[in-house]
């Protein structure tokens, strides 16, 4: 029975990676992943689990309760959070999928995300700390060079120093372009000067160094966002033979109070308060921008992965307290006045919101951990075109991996607090923390707004809806592959929902070739909400036929026929039950779930701009844009 306290599904994470993703016949056949087998990933799940329940979910609520602190230019954090720090360095956890060039470990991305996934539902404002390290030291071993790779990467990817990403301006917001920060040559580096604001773990007292990136324009550059460059700012300058040097000028001005994630120290950092901020320049003179959208697009995998941790754990936090809370009557007895209270699980509403949760929840696992899988399998197949086809699909994803799972993961962690009632109201559980916590992931690293625009106006639109073709045939290869399945009518539901989303990706099309973009952007959101679906639909389809092979299997071996010997049997048999359970989830998602698409088509095919044309109160007053 799932805790009420923090505890992973850790079932449905192998079956995804093994059964479903069957990472044993492609991805382990790769050159780079060869050492690995079934064994040691087994036991890396167990331990990554056993780290996340036992030492790192028992900090969560203190965390959440004692907060960062600000105390004259300096962040604290809990006294739990040093020690179980250490204990993550002396893991190998924080470069757990890093180059063992510079100190990882080497495994696969979907391991990365799979630590991620529990370590964010165990600690959201902890897990933080893990996903800006590799950001930052990910770029420096992209575009730095052998000094700076050798100065700062196995240092970061240790854990033994932290870093942080520097880009948002308080004048600028998304509008990174925006920004004013300068950074002056001076002699064999540069004076950085500015102030950024919402840098997660820009300042705290876990390590002796914090590696800022940090975005700012060289006098006499282009104007806009081609006119920024990335520079590598370190808290304490690093001497020749790697100890620290001096400070260098980089101060926390305060840390945002937020609505969740109250550990994560979210800070205003001013550069060159004294004008004596060192900073390096990070590959090209004006290329900053380029060079990083490769983090961006990384963390944006990181933060849908961050929707999903917190929806996990509230789901599982919701079926737990759901079998174990007694109140009122089984519906078969509700008129007997001297019936039995019976737990809420047996409710109907009830069964309804944890079905809800458990859908989306699977299905966000699924298209993570395989996207996770389609980066690897971009970098390392030894075939170019597989390389490009699965870099495709990535490029694609990742705009619905962010926002429809930051968005649905902040859907659930609402349903395990409906599912609580008054308590999940109340602290005295922890499901009102997980919605408070899983908020930001819809927010930053570009709002999920953006992320729609994104995925609208350039992963679909740019070189004719090319990547919108590779993935339109990408899907309807494989459901075409179900066609003679006993569950071919859950395929069939997938192929017409994904003709549905062509015809509504053509009416956007036409519309913004016409010259009406206006149009895009107003229903880019509920696009990629119909994206999602259709996307999240055909990965619980291809669980639910895996899954249907190996329990006719179990009937077969255990000799088990006819309906009712078989529902019988699903009451002692639990991986009978686990299989059956991924039949009916991906059934319960076409019916009540991707149906909704319906509804969203109309509402973009009958193009109402009323949200346009409206005057909101005393919006006249503001005068007119365009004048």
């Amino acid at each position: 029975m799932p805790s009420i306290e923090f505890s992973a599904d850790v079932r449905d994470i192998k079956f995804v990676i093994f059964e479903q993703r069957k990472i044993e016949q492609d991805l382990l056949q790769l050159e780079k992943f060869q050492d690995y087998d079934r064994d040691t990933l087994d036991i890396t799940i167990d331990e990554m689990v056993k780290f996340a329940v036992t030492e790192l979910a028992p900090t969560n609520r203190e965390g959440d309760e004692t907060e960062a602190i600000f105390k004259e230019g300096q962040v604290l954090l809990p006294d739990s959070f040093k020690q179980v720090y250490n204990k993550m360095r002396e893991a190998g956890w924080f470069g757990l999928h890093q180059s063992p060039e510079w100190g990882g470990q080497g495994f696969p991305e979907l391991f990365g995300s799979v630590f991620s996934e529990l370590t964010t539902g165990a600690n959201t404002s902890f897990s933080l700390l893990a996903l800006l390290n590799h950001g930052s030291s990910h770029l420096i071993e992209a575009f730095g060079t052998e000094e700076q790779k050798q100065t700062y990467c196995s240092k970061i990817y240790t854990g033994e120093w932290g870093g942080s990403m520097c880009l948002t301006e308080p004048q600028a917001g998304s509008d990174v372009g925006a920004a004013v920060t300068t950074a002056t040559p001076d002699g064999g580096h540069y004076l950085i000067q500015g102030t950024k604001i919402f840098i997660s773990n820009g300042e705290h007292d876990l390590t002796d160094n914090i590696i800022h990136l940090v975005l700012a324009r060289v006098p006499g550059g282009p104007k806009g966002s081609k006119g920024i460059s990335l520079f590598v700012v370190p808290k304490y300058l690093v001497n020749p033979d790697g100890t620290l040097g001096e400070f260098n000028d980089v101060n926390c001005d305060r840390i945002e109070h937020k609505m969740g994630i109250k550990a994560s120290p979210t800070c205003v950092i001013t550069f060159g308060d004294k004008g004596q901020c060192r900073g390096y320049l990070l590959g090209t003179l004006h290329h900053g921008m380029k060079q990083m959208f490769q983090m961006m697009n990384e963390a944006r995998l990181g933060v849908g992965i961050q929707g999903l941790g917190n929806a996990s754990a509230a789901y599982m936090s919701a079926l737990g307290y759901a079998q174990q809370r007694k109140q009122g009557s089984h519906i078969a007895r509700f008129k007997d006045p001297n019936a039995p209270r019976t737990e809420i699980v047996f409710h109907p509403d009830v069964r309804r919101m944890l079905m809800t949760m458990k859908a989306y929840v699977e299905g966000m696992r699924a298209l993570l951990y395989s996207t996770a899988v389609y980066v690897d399998m971009a970098k390392y197949h030894p075939d170019p075109d597989q390389r490009e086809f699965y870099f495709t699909l990535v490029e694609l994803l990742t705009p619905i991996c962010k926002s429809y799972a930051s968005d649905m993961g902040f859907k659930v962690t609402e349903l395990a607090v409906q599912t609580f009632g008054g308590y999940g109201y109340t602290q005295e559980y922890p499901v009102e923390q997980y919605l408070r916590d899983a908020k930001i992931a819809s927010i930053y690293e570009g709002t999920n707004g953006i992320q729609a625009i994104d995925l609208f106006a350039r992963k679909v639109s740019q070189k004719e809806g090319y990547r919108f073709k590779k993935f339109v045939s990408f899907v309807s290869k494989q459901i075409s592959q179900w066609s003679d399945h006993a569950l071919h009518k859950l395929g069939d539901q997938v192929q017409s929902s994904l003709r549905e989303l062509q015809d509504i990706t053509v009416d956007l099309l036409t519309e913004a070739q016409s010259g009406n973009m206006q149009h895009g952007l107003l229903n880019a959101c509920t696009y990629l909400t119909m994206f999602g679906n259709v996307t999240l639909a055909f990965y619980l389809a291809e669980a639910a036929v895996v899954s249907y092979d190996k329990l006719q299997s179990i009937f077969e071996q255990n000799g088990i026929a006819g309906a009712e010997a078989q529902k019988e049997f699903l009451r002692k048999n639990t991986e009978a039950a686990f299989y059956h359970g991924k039949i009916r989830t991906a059934e319960f998602f076409n019916q009540n779930i991707l149906t909704q698409n319906l509804g969203m088509a109309a509402t973009i095919l009958s193009h109402d701009d009323s949200a346009i044309d409206v005057l909101f109160m005393d919006e006249a007053d503001l005068g007119d844009p365009l004048a």
